[in-house]
């Protein structure tokens, strides 16, 4: 079962606001053709008249957001708070007006378009279900005010004999009677039927005849996706649908969003700050901060390949360990705790690195316990000792706080190893996983 579907492209959108001293914020719009991006990447200071004439100053939330979303795609918008990740999505909705760029579902520019003239479905955090209707009547609210697409156009629907809006009217008429009392018109059969089939989809058959007020949070989420999915519209949008759940029923939730999508193959647009269900749910995920998209990509290439430092400490948990280091020769690292000799492969990207600092950046899984001697790089003492049964993790900081670190390392050990609170220990380097940044910009320094 596949609805219809469409590729999202975002070219080119800024989304800024105004702001007075002590007055809430208004949209800008105005037109940034020609205008330079500043150093930082941003946009010149946009300045936008309020309605007594003054020029009031304005805060940049989106800057240059260039985004192609394919047909049948899911795609994670992932970041910290205020990042803008839930702007862009209600730029896409319709919901929020575009400072500048331009926005296509399909083959059609939506710029202009009011937000029911998209044919996209969103689903909000707070499940947005209307209270005094049944589970049914919410699933089927959409279908009976844009009628089923394969019900017929708006032009069919002016043309239908006069027997058949006759029809029509005495299904909506007899509604609020007993099931076996309605007078079922063709296109109510058609909406039965269809609510029918997503109310088996998402396993809530028994809960049709029930009121919003008499669900558990994941029932309601689940009527929620329903009655986005009931519309078949071309895209999905989802902003944070699982942050009121709690830990066991998200991870079920998640696996059963994930599963709908596979089925209808519908384009989605996921919005989330929590990296794990980023991870586990895109095919693609957009890791964004500061109102820009800092790397886009699929999930494993995030981890291993991350562009610049702030995805690499975003994707992870336990986060990457951080280090800065000394470039003494072109494959030569030094700390003040060790040295750290590279392949040859690191010289060429690392000559103009010479005599400067790097940071040097290492996932808790790549620093690990050495069994010899000859692999030890690194003297350390535990801190703190998390065990959770699968794995153990592990802070610790150098053995007699020389040149102690502002906060402890992490590190992923195996359960099978005994560890205790104030040990020291020895680490080995994965040299093949280590990842080293520019400081001044952040970018990864990358070897083949």
């Amino acid at each position: 079962m596949r609805g219809i579907v469409a590729k999202v492209v975002l070219e080119n959108v800024y989304k800024s606001f105004a702001w007075r001293r002590g007055e809430s914020t208004e949209p800008v719009s105005q037109d940034l053709a020609g205008l330079e991006p500043d150093p930082a990447g941003g946009i010149p200071p946009l300045k936008s008249r309020n309605g007594k004439g003054k020029v009031s100053p304005t805060t940049s939330v989106l800057r240059r957001i260039n985004l192609s979303i394919q047909d049948g795609e899911f795609m994670v918008l992932v970041g910290p708070s205020g990042c803008g990740k839930s702007t862009l999505l209600r730029l896409i909705a319709g919901l929020e007006e575009l400072t500048a760029g331009q926005i296509w579902v399909g083959d059609r520019l939506v710029n202009e378009l009011p937000p029911k003239e998209r044919d996209i479905a969103m689903v909000f955090q707070n499940y947005a279900l209307y209270p005094h209707m049944s589970v049914y009547d919410n699933l089927a609210f959409g279908l009976r005010r844009t009628k089923l697409k394969h019900v017929g156009s708006k032009a069919e629907d002016a043309a239908l004999p006069l027997s058949v809006k006759a029809e029509n009217w005495l299904s909506s008429v007899t509604r609020p009677l007993p099931k076996q009392f309605r007078y079922w018109s063709d296109q109510e059969r058609a909406v039965d039927e269809w609510v029918q089939k997503i109310a088996q989809m998402l396993q809530i058959e028994m809960l049709l005849e029930r009121l919003p007020r008499q669900l558990s949070g994941g029932q309601k989420q689940r009527v929620a996706l329903g009655r986005a999915m009931a519309r078949q519209p071309q895209v999905f949008l989802m902003d944070e649908p699982l942050s009121n759940l709690d830990a066991k029923l998200r991870s079920e939730t998640r696996a059963q969003i994930v599963n709908l999508q596979h089925q209808l193959q519908t384009t989605t647009i996921y919005v989330t700050h929590d990296q794990t269900e980023a991870m586990t749910m895109g095919d693609r995920i957009a890791v964004m901060n500061a109102g820009q998209i800092q790397q886009l990509a699929a999930p494993i290439e995030l981890y291993n390949r991350p562009a610049n430092r702030f995805v690499a400490e975003f994707i992870g948990s336990p986060p990457m360990n951080f280090l800065t280091v000394q470039v003494e020769t072109p494959v030569l690292l030094v700390h003040p705790q060790f040295q750290l000799a590279l392949p040859d492969s690191w010289a060429t990207l690392l000559r103009p690195y010479e005599g400067r600092s790097l940071t040097l950046g290492i996932r808790p899984e790549h620093l690990r316990v050495a069994d010899t001697p000859e692999e030890a790089l690194l003297r350390v003492q535990v801190e703190r000792v998390e065990a959770l049964g699968s794995e153990t993790y592990l802070a610790i900081n150098w053995l007699g706080q020389q040149a102690g670190l502002t906060s402890p390392l992490q590190v992923r050990v195996s359960p099978d190893r005994l560890i205790r609170l104030g040990d020291g220990i020895n680490l080995s380097i994965a040299i093949d996983k280590l990842h080293l940044f520019d400081r001044d910009t952040g970018l990864a320094v990358r070897s083949e």
